[in-house]
C-alpha cells in the first residue's frame, strides 16, 4: 500500500533545516495562511425582521466573517435572507435565489434609535444592534457621531454614491 509523504519529510527535501526548525515553520505556514472558502461565525442574534413593509416577525441573524466579506443570513419563518457586506469598496448585496446570484442593494437605511437596518426601501428590515453598535463604534468622532438616520444609496457599480443624515433624508426623497 502506498502512501503519501509526511507534510515534515516533504518540507526536509525542499528545505535541508534541522528537523527542529522545520516543524515550527510548518506550523506557522498553516496557521498565516487562510484556508480557502474559510469562514468564521461572527455572532448569532435572535431579533425581529420584516419582509416587503410587514410587521417584524421573530427571526434569527447569523453573521459570518468570509474574508472579503461579512454575510448576514437572515432566517424569517421558513424564508431565508442573506446580505454580503463588503469594506474596501464599500458594497451590499442580497442573494437572488431565483437567479442564484448576487443582487445589489439599491439602497439601506439605518435608524440608530430603533436599532433598524433596512434594505431596498423596506424589502428587508433587522432589528440588528450588534451591527449598528459596531458601525457607530468604527465611525467614533466622525459626520456619523450623534445621528439618528442614515441612508446611503449605491449606484450601478454597487458603490457608495450618496448619503444622507436625519432630516436632510426627507428633502432628497422628495
Amino acid at each position: 500500500m502506498l502512501q503519501a509523504p509526511s507534510c515534515l519529510s516533504t518540507l526536509r527535501r525542499r528545505f535541508p533545516w534541522p528537523p527542529a526548525t522545520v516543524l515550527p515553520l510548518a506550523v506557522l505556514a498553516v496557521l498565516a495562511s487562510p484556508a480557502p472558502g474559510h469562514s468564521q461565525a461572527l455572532y448569532k442574534l435572535e431579533t425581529k425582521c420584516s419582509l416587503n413593509g410587514a410587521a417584524p416577525v421573530a427571526c434569527t441573524v447569523e453573521a459570518t466573517d468570509e474574508g472579503e466579506a461579512t454575510l448576514y443570513k437572515h432566517t424569517i419563518g421558513n424564508v431565508v435572507e442573506t446580505v454580503r457586506i463588503t469594506d474596501k469598496p464599500v458594497t451590499i448585496t442580497r442573494w437572488d435565489e431565483a437567479s442564484r446570484s448576487w443582487r445589489r442593494v439599491q439602497r439601506a437605511d439605518a435608524r440608530f434609535s430603533t436599532n433598524t437596518i433596512c434594505f431596498d426601501k423596506g424589502q428587508l428590515c433587522v432589528v440588528n444592534p450588534n451591527y449598528l453598535n459596531s458601525v457607530r463604534e468604527d465611525r467614533a468622532g466622525t459626520n456619523l457621531e450623534g445621528r439618528d438616520l442614515v441612508m446611503v444609496h449605491f449606484g450601478k457599480d454597487g458603490r457608495v454614491d450618496a448619503s444622507c443624515y436625519d432630516d436632510a433624508c426627507a428633502l432628497i426623497l422628495k
